[in-house]
């Protein structure tokens, strides 16, 4: 091997040497800014302006990737953490949503109150009814006097289910009546004061109390001479 060719060799590997460095050092670069960047997570931005005290949807945001190390402690990074949720504030366009914008709907709306009553599980309640839940309120009550027809009444409409508990075993009483409910289901709803009056004289007095579920978006207006039903009148 003569001088130029072993020149030719030294600055071979004298390339090869520098290519190699060079490389460590892009690696190395990169891997300072993973670690100074840290891993991504999920976080959500607002694709429209929400004005306060707005019930949230999930259509109002789009999912973004962002540095852990990026976001704030209250960023929110699931989107379940909206569902019963309303914005506190207006929430603007472009902005990451915080858990400190939101907070828990209200249950009762000013001039409401709280009212639980008991269910026949089988016939009320039937697994269908749920928290948020708008329902009918039926009651069946014997005639007034010996010889009057039973009736049939709706005694609320539109009544807003906030809570449904366990079911729970009834005790008997002394009624003969073989179809008395053996097993009740705890109804919490958001009612007016004269509606949960209504409720809760049809638990105390009423021989049956149903509900029925109402379809949202349904219109449960009901005239006043449709609200009681006798088989009788009936044609």
């Amino acid at each position: 091997m003569n001088s130029r060719q072993r020149r030719g060799v030294i600055l071979l590997l004298l390339s090869v040497l520098c290519a190699l460095g060079a490389f460590a050092g892009v690696l190395s670069v990169i891997s300072d800014v993973k670690s100074k960047v840290g891993p991504e997570v999920t976080a959500y931005r607002l694709t429209a302006e929400v004005a306060p005290y707005t019930p949230l949807r999930t259509g109002q945001f789009e999912k973004v990737k962002m540095p852990e190390r990026w976001l704030s402690d209250t960023a929110v990074t699931d989107l379940s953490e909206i569902e019963g949720k309303i914005a506190v504030t207006t929430l603007r366009k472009g902005s990451l949503l915080q858990s400190d914008m939101i907070v828990n709907q209200p249950a009762l709306q000013p001039g409401q109150q709280e009212v639980a009553i008991m269910i026949d599980a089988a016939t009320g309640v039937a697994g269908k009814i749920t928290p948020g839940a708008t329902v009918n309120v039926y009651a069946t009550f014997e005639g007034e006097r010996e010889g009057d027809p039973a009736q049939s009444k709706i005694i609320v409409t539109n009544a807003k289910v906030i809570d449904v508990g366990r079911i729970t075993a009834l005790e008997p009483d002394d009624s003969s009546d073989s179809r008395q409910p053996t097993d009740g289901v705890p109804i919490t709803f958001a009612l007016s004061t004269i509606d949960a009056q209504r409720i809760t004289y049809a638990e105390s007095f009423a021989q049956r109390v149903r509900l029925a579920l109402v379809a949202p978006g349904s219109d449960t207006t009901v005239p006043e001479r449709e609200r009681t039903y006798e088989l009788a009148k009936d044609k």
